[in-house]
Formats: C-alpha cells, sequence, structure tokens
C-alpha cells in the first residue's frame, strides 16, 4: 500500500534536501519542484484537493528554508514532510474507545450505519458487533434495509457467524418502524448498543434519502456512521458530503484499504473528508477491522529509501 506515494515522497524530498543545503528556498523554486510532485501523486489516485491542501501547508513551511552549513538538509525536509502530514492526519482521528463509548453511555447506545450498495457496509456492521462482543458488551444488530433483496439474509448470516442476535422486519416494511421496533426490543432486554443497518442509498434517489432521514428521526442515534470504501477516491468524498448534508455524519469506517495499492484514493479521503475515521477496514474476516492509526500510514509513507 502506498507504493507509489512513498516513491513520489523519495523523490521530492530528495530535491528538495539538494535544493535547501545550498540556498534559501523561494516560493518559486518550490512551486517548479512541487509540479513534479504533484503529477506523480495525481498518478497515484490521489485527488486534485488532495494535493493542493498538502502543496498549501508544505510552502507554508518550507519556503524561505535554508540549512546552515554542514547541516542535515535531508533529516530536516523529511521531518517537516512528516509534521506536516501527521497534522493533517490526526485531525481526522476519532478519539474515543467506541467499546468504552458504549460502556459510559446511556443504554441501549444506538448506531446508525449509511453508505451506498458495494461499499462492505452489511460486512463492516458485523465485524463492529463482534468488537463489542469481544469487549464484554451486549449488541443487537437491526435489518432495516427493506429494500434491496437479499439484504435481511445477508445482515443474518453474518450476524450468526458472530454470534449476535437480530432483529428484522419484512420487505417493504417502512425502515423507520423496523429500527424502532430494534431499538424498544433492545430497551426491554437490556442490550449495551443497537447497529442499524439501513438501505444502501444511492445519493441521487431523493425518496429513499427521505426515508433515511425518518429512521435518524425515530431512532435518534448516539452516532450515525458512514461506511465508505477506499477504492473510489473522490466519489467517496462526494458521498460523504451528500450523507453529510442529507442526515448527518458523526463518523467514518473506511473499508477495502488493504486493496488501495497506489493508497491515493485512501489518502484522499482521509485529507479532504473532514470527519473523524473510527475505524479501517484491512481484509473479510471479522477481526480485520483496525482503529485508524495515522502514525501507521506516517510510518509506512516515510520509510523513504535512502
Amino acid at each position: 500500500m502506498f507504493r507509489k506515494i512513498k516513491d513520489a515522497l523519495t523523490s521530492f524530498v530528495s530535491s528538495l534536501s539538494e535544493t535547501v543545503s545550498k540556498k534559501e528556498l523561494s516560493e518559486k523554486e518550490f512551486n517548479e519542484l512541487f509540479e513534479e510532485f504533484r503529477w506523480r501523486l495525481l498518478e497515484g489516485d490521489v485527488a486534485y484537493e488532495a494535493v493542493e491542501i498538502l502543496r498549501s501547508r508544505l510552502a507554508s513551511k518550507l519556503v524561505g528554508s535554508k540549512i546552515p552549513r554542514l547541516g542535515d538538509s535531508r533529516g530536516y525536509v523529511l521531518g517537516i514532510v512528516r509534521e506536516t502530514l501527521k497534522e493533517l492526519l490526526d485531525g481526522s482521528v476519532f478519539d474515543r474507545d467506541l467499546s468504552s463509548l458504549v460502556k459510559e453511555s446511556q443504554k441501549p447506545y444506538v448506531i446508525v450505519f449509511l453508505g451506498v450498495n458495494g461499499v462492505g457496509k452489511t460486512t463492516t456492521i458485523a465485524k463492529v458487533a463482534r468488537k463489542l462482543l469481544r469487549d464484554g458488551l451486549k449488541p443487537l444488530v437491526v435489518a432495516a434495509d427493506t429494500f434491496r433483496a437479499g439484504a435481511l439474509e445477508q445482515l443474518e448470516i453474518h450476524a450468526g457467524r458472530v454470534g449476535v442476535p437480530i432483529i428484522k422486519g419484512r420487505y417493504g416494511a417502512d425502515p423507520a418502524a423496523v429500527a424502532k421496533d430494534g431499538v424498544m426490543h433492545a430497551v426491554k432486554n437490556r442490550y449495551d448498543a443497537v447497529l442499524v443497518d439501513t438501505a444502501g442509498r444511492m445519493h441521487t434517489d431523493r425518496d429513499l434519502m427521505e426515508e433515511l432521514r425518518k429512521v435518524v428521526r425515530v431512532v435518534r442515534p448516539n452516532l450515525k456512521v458512514l461506511v465508505l470504501d477506499a477504492l473510489v477516491g473522490n466519489d467517496a468524498v462526494f458521498q460523504a458530503r451528500w450523507f453529510d448534508e442529507a442526515v448527518g455524519v458523526d463518523a467514518v469506517i473506511l473499508t477495502k484499504v488493504d486493496a488501495d495499492v497506489k493508497g491515493g484514493s485512501a489518502l484522499s479521503i482521509i485529507l479532504t473528508l473532514g470527519k473523524k475515521i473510527l475505524y479501517v477496514g484491512v481484509g473479510q474476516g471479522y477481526d480485520d477491522l483496525l482503529e485508524f492509526n495515522p502514525d501507521l500510514i506516517l510510518n509506512n509513507l516515510l520509510s523513504i529509501n535512502t
């Protein structure tokens, strides 16, 4: 992962290091050096908006820089790049452990999962349920996607595999009513958390989005989690902004990060989204869900070849 971006960073750091070791780095020189870096980032699937964010931040710290004679120019530049990326990535960290949040909150803690078809939402719900279960909590899954054929059965299979009970309605039923029934069942039977699946709504379908708004109004979730596919890049950013405008998004789970070989799509989403990343999915197994850790990304990106 991040191979292309890592190679681009290696070249960019080398070029910058050579320049600042000789003289003060001018804005013109920075822009000229960044231009090649820009194209290599774009080739690595980094979105234009993310590239511009990075350019602006780096320019503010590097323009005017000059390393004292015999100073470590490479170490200096690498330190600035690391510091800049860390600041950007740290802003996306969801700063609470979900299980601890559930334990400290009034029960049941209700989470509504949002996202279009194909992003891995159903599997992700099972992964979150398994994590809560392993942390000593009692979760309940609610199948409120009464729109897509096979959705109820798919979630039921996943819930059964991780050992979590499920409440489901019938196809064509009101999703908000199903979600409400699930929450009431959780209250009555003292469940700690309710994980509500919703239809994979395309952002162009206003009727379906209105149904989603109704689900949110009825169950009043503690957390609205948007599931995004790391492989779709700019479209994921567009989806996030649309869902946020429609119902509000509290946190994001980024799936298929392990399959994003270039790394640009995942990096673009993180840098441009403006939302906290709750987890990243790194495989098909139910335990393949990791807390978002900027240091892991930084270490991968900045183990730069000498």
